[in-house]
Formats: C-alpha cells, structure tokens, sequence
C-alpha cells in the first residue's frame, strides 16, 4: 500500500533501538525524511546510516536527551518545520507504591507525559497552518489496564492520554491527526530489562521468564519493532485522516477488556 507520504519530513524521538527504531524505519520505507533523536550518539548514527543507505532518504540526527529542556530545544530546532512526530521515551523502572517519593513522580512525568505534550505544543501550530500533520504518541498497554509494578508508568502515560483524548479533538478540524500506540511486551531492550528484573527476582533463567511471560499472551510470541513501526506508519499516513484521538493496542491479546 502507498501510504501517500513520500517526501513528507518526520521527528522520531528516541529512534536508534526498539520501537522508535521500527518506527522510523517504516517511515523511511514510506519514503519520509527524518530526523532522529536518542541520547547515545553511536548507535543513533549507525541506525540513521543503515536508513539512508536502505531508503534512500535525508536523516538528521540530534543525539540529545528529550527529556531534558536544553536537549528538546536542539531537538526541535533541528527539526524545523516537520510534518510527523512520533514521540517516545524510556519507561520509568518498575517497583512497589510505597517505594516512590513526589520526585520519582515528577521525573516519570516529565519523561513520560510533559514531555510529549511540549513537542506537541512546539510543532502542532505550523502542522495546523499547513492543514496537514500526523502525531504518534508511544506510550503502554498500562493505560488500558494498570500493570501494578509500573506505578509510575501507569500514572504519567494516562495522564498524557487524558491529555490527547481532548487536544486530538481539538486539531482535527485543521487536518492534524494525533492518536496512541499502546505497546504490550515487544522483544526490545525494555523487555530484557523487566525479563531480567524476573530473572533476579525468581532465580530462574532468562528463557525460562521470557516463556512464561510468552504463555500469557494469547498471540504467544513477543511483538517485533518491525510490526509496530508498521502500525504507526499507517497511523501518520494519508489514509488515517478519520481516526482521531484512538488508542490502539499492540499487545498480542494480553489485555482483557472488550473495548
């Protein structure tokens, strides 16, 4: 399918690895420049390199951390007048309620809501003036069902849904499509992490905690970066333009809810 945005030019916040990775390179193969962020400067141009070789495509890279205001400033000013943002950044560490203070809460939403929010409200107005733009916001399975050790999580990711479920409706007059893609478990360096904190926990192997997470999800299998850079490929392009403010699953099943 030709999605209709060749030539179009994206931001893609931590894209080296993982599920920003997929997304930008779905993007590239949809013929979109890009610019690209993550804080480690040599995996992110490795990743661009191996996109502009691939796709043929401009990637600029900004290696910088989003969160951080002196980062997001290079960022965006990189990025200039762009008609995509994909935004996305690390998930805070998991633990118990009554292990996080007020400052573990601040950091999970800066990182996790305010930050999105601030690109959106950086680079929505010259999308608007276009009558064109397309924003994905990654955020978690976790705000269709809370997932208890990831607190933080659960709290900041809903929070920037709440705050999308209004804005989305508020820019689509104007051609500016913004939705959510809720991963569940994909085979990333996150999941290694939260395999790994089992792995510790339990005493038990890597392969053995990643088969019993495996077993709870009815797809049985981890998703791949690949698939959900597909998924959000079709979300930033042409033929998206009716689906506003949605929050869609890519969780192989493990979410139990009806809708």
């Amino acid at each position: 399918m030709d999605l209709g945005i060749r030539g179009k030019r994206a931001l893609v916040c931590a894209s080296s690895k993982g599920l920003g990775r997929g997304c930008a390179e779905a993007l590239a193969e949809a013929g979109v420049d890009l610019v690209m962020n993550a804080r480690g400067s040599e995996a992110l141009e490795a990743t661009a390199q191996a996109l502009r070789d691939r796709f043929q495509v401009s990637v600029t890279t900004v290696a910088a951390d989003i969160v951080a205001e002196e980062g997001r400033a290079r960022v965006l000013e990189a990025a200039g007048d762009v008609d995509i943002l994909v935004t996305n950044a690390g998930g805070p560490p998991p633990g118990m309620w009554s292990d996080w203070t007020r400052e573990d809460f601040l950091k999970a939403l800066d990182g996790n809501m305010l930050t999105p929010i601030a690109l959106m409200t950086a680079l929505m107005p010259k999308m608007i003036d276009k009558g064109w733009g397309r924003v994905v916001n990654i955020t978690s399975q976790s705000v269709k069902a809370p997932i208890a050790v990831l607190g933080l999580s659960n709290a900041a990711r809903t929070g920037l849904t709440g705050y999308v479920a209004g804005t989305s409706r508020q820019v689509a007059p104007y051609g500016v499509i913004v939705n959510n893609l809720l991963p569940g478990i994909h085979d990333t360096d996150r999941a290694v992490a939260l395999d790994g904190g089992v792995v510790k926990a339990e005493g038990i192997t890597l392969d053995e905690a990643r088969a019993r997470r495996a077993a709870a999800i009815p797809a049985r299998r981890y998703g791949t970066a690949e698939e959900f850079g597909k998924t959000c490929a079709f979300l930033c392009s042409q033929h998206a333009g009716f689906i506003v403010g949605q929050n869609i699953l890519l969780d192989g099943g493990a979410t139990l809810a009806t809708i």
